[in-house]
């Protein structure tokens, strides 16, 4: 702090032009290095983008270096003035401990951010469920992960609130297999119902045939036989398959015969001779 005083009591009224000079340096010093900071940092993507890196590890490490850079900016334009930056950097270092513990939850979401570079649970672009939310991952910054919905909703989610949580990543693999509970009447042939649900899959151009698709009888509910469909297609193509097996299944069934029950409770009324009494 001295050494600050001493640098705003050292100007008289001759010294003020070049005062504003040097203020006009220093700013220009800032602006020009910011500028170069974001040339570096945009170069550097382009050299980790043509090595294959992963966009999540590109965009977290551009985001660390460019911050070290534009501090490195700020303190050369400050010391360009003439002010001794020796007392400042020991006066952050004595209030680190503090700034520590003010900044408890923004250190733990960037301990949270390394370990979802390092491990790599998820990468940009995939569907995911986690922190108690689900959208597509846009990017992983510092202290934040940012998801953007099906009905294009963005929600910045902490990356602390992440990784203390269950992670599921539906864009893992190429392949999702679609789970489908189809119930038929129990007055109905089975082999019809089977050999019908067979027969859609076999007709869907976006159906893989490896993994073999599964039918099989699940459950005697109780108000309907439950048969699982189970076919495997592209991680890309499930919503889509999806709905259209099920309207088409539907309108199979129907026309084979089949029926697709709903819960009722049938009542059985028993009449019985009245009684005489003497």
């Amino acid at each position: 702090m001295d050494s600050i005083t001493q640098w705003t009591t050292q100007f008289d009224l001759q010294s003020i032009s070049r005062l504003g000079i040097d203020l006009a340096v220093a700013i220009v010093i800032m602006v020009i290095g910011r500028w170069v900071a974001k040339g570096l940092v945009s170069a550097l993507k382009r050299a980790f983008t043509k090595k294959n890196l992963d966009p999540l590890l590109i965009n977290f490490i551009t985001s660390i270096i460019y911050v070290i850079l534009l501090g490195a900016v700020i303190l050369t334009g400050v010391a360009y003035l003439g002010v001794d930056i020796t007392p400042l950097m020991v006066l952050l270092g004595g209030s680190a401990l503090a700034i520590g513990l003010a900044l408890q939850n923004s250190l733990s979401n960037f301990a949270s951010g390394l370990m979802l570079v390092a491990f790599r649970p998820f990468s940009q672009g995939h569907y995911v469920e986690a922190g108690g939310v689900s959208g597509t991952v846009s990017h992983v910054g510092l202290f934040h992960t940012d998801l953007v919905t099906p009905d294009n909703r963005h929600i910045v989610v902490p990356n602390s609130q992440i990784t203390s949580s269950s992670i599921t990543n539906y864009s893992a693999y190429d392949t999702r297999r679609i789970d489908l509970i189809i119930g038929v009447h129990y007055d109905d042939d089975l082999k019809v119902a089977r050999d019908t649900i067979a027969a859609v899959f076999e007709q869907h151009p976006l159906i893989l045939d490896d993994p073999a698709p599964q039918i099989l009888v699940m459950e005697l509910a109780d108000s309907a036989v439950n048969i699982a469909a189970r076919p495997w297609v592209k991680a890309d193509d499930y919503w889509a398959v999806r709905s259209e097996l099920l309207e088409g299944i539907k309108t199979a069934l129907e026309a084979a015969g089949c029926s697709i029950p709903y819960p009722q409770t049938d009542l059985h009324i028993h009449s019985s001779s009245s009684l005489k009494i003497d």
